[in-house]
């Protein structure tokens, strides 16, 4: 297939190359051209304008956007919108909130464009293994666009889940879980490194890997790291999120879910970025003014 595609960081660059090696023809535009200028060398074909992008696709064009939630995302469906005809294919490959994706679906049908919304996980090793694939929309443009799900996904790897939202619905929760997971990795792993027995961790962590009820491509990440670094002595104890955790939190409370793993590891990761915390404080306060606990004050 020839489709166009929008935004090549470090996702969308390797999906680009992945399609590239399956022999489908890309016609890519991003904000910085260096990026265009880089995967022009492994066959793609540059634009310099959205505008030039549609331009340079045929017949029923479809433009795969790969670029972050929010602002992004609408301020490229707005112009596409202009470029587009009836019967044309949008697909959202980011992490947009699904209640997002719907609104944008509705703006896109009101234009005659079919809008798709694909959640793709593979990180940073999708080119090599391929990405696992959660995609929601009209389901004649779902079934139009498949070569392309074939192309990027490992066999058996992308599902159609339903109407427009299903997709970044299925992908929130899945990163949802994947914060659980994390974080039982984390503390497990922290549990043992405070024993005093100096276990071989990357070794333990190997032998998980075989056999074991907690094998996982997690895990073998988590074997990954320790190998590089035993202490995780050059990282620092912080920890970013992407919003997917909170969404799927949000989405728990909307439907009166309790996901107490969940909601946890997300509140971890916000006191991970704390120098100093005013709760902790206040319980040491507590405790020390009823029951006359010892405290440790700055000197």
């Amino acid at each position: 297939m020839k489709i166009g595609f929008i935004g090549l960081g470090k996702m969308g660059f390797n999906m680009v190359q992945r399609l590239l090696n399956d022999h489908h023809e890309i016609v890519v535009w991003n904000r910085s051209q260096v990026a265009v200028e880089e995967i022009s060398k492994k066959g793609a074909i540059g634009a310099a304008t959205v505008e030039e992008l549609t331009n340079k696709l045929p017949g029923r064009r479809i433009v795969w956007l790969m670029v972050p939630a929010g602002k992004p995302v609408d301020e490229n469906l707005d112009l596409l919108l202009t470029l587009l005809n009836q019967g044309d294919i949008i697909i959202d490959g980011g992490n947009s909130y699904w209640r997002d994706t719907q609104a944008r679906a509705v703006r896109a049908a009101l234009k005659g464009v079919n809008y798709i919304d694909c959640g793709t996980s593979g990180g940073v090793w999708g080119l090599k293994n391929g990405y696992c694939l959660m995609y929601g929309g009209d389901r004649e443009a779902a079934e139009y666009a498949e070569p392309l799900f074939k192309s990027l996904a490992p066999e058996h790897g992308y599902v159609y889940c339903g109407v427009s939202g299903t997709g970044h619905l299925v992908k929130m929760v899945h990163n949802g879980i994947e914060y659980g997971m994390m974080q039982a990795f984390a503390e497990g792993f922290e549990i043992l490194e405070k024993t005093p027995f100096n276990l071989d961790l990357p070794k333990i962590a190997d032998a998980w890997q075989y056999g074991s009820v907690v094998r996982s491509w997690l895990l073998e990440l988590a074997v990954d790291a320790l190998k590089e670094d035993p202490k995780l002595d050059r990282l620092e104890d912080y920890v970013q999120d992407s919003g997917e955790g909170r969404w799927t939190v949000q989405t728990a409370i909307d439907f009166d879910v309790p996901a107490h793993v969940i909601t946890a590891s997300l509140y971890n990761r916000f006191q991970s970025r704390q120098t100093e915390s005013f709760a902790m404080k206040m319980l040491a306060a507590l405790r020390n003014q009823f029951g006359g606990h010892a405290v440790k004050t700055k000197e």
